[in-house]
């Protein structure tokens, strides 16, 4: 999946697949999560926030079971 790099202290970089509904999220400590059955339309939010890693607290941390690795 192809990431974006994002202005944020603790996230690196975003991504989203439209196909499979799975967000991908690098964090600044180098581990990436997944969040699957993640709708789009909160992919077009997250991607706007001005702040990712608030948005990420407040509406992806509690709400989504991820699956990491590391890359």
């Amino acid at each position: 999946m192809d990431r974006e790099y994002v202005d944020s202290s603790m996230i690196t970089s975003i991504g989203y697949d439209a196909m499979s509904c799975t967000l991908e999220v690098e964090f600044k400590s180098g581990v990436v999560w997944q969040y699957h059955d993640f709708p789009e339309y909160m992919w077009y939010e997250f991607q706007s926030a001005e702040s990712k890693g608030k948005y990420f607290h407040a509406n992806i941390r509690e709400q989504f079971t991820p699956l990491g690795h590391r890359v």
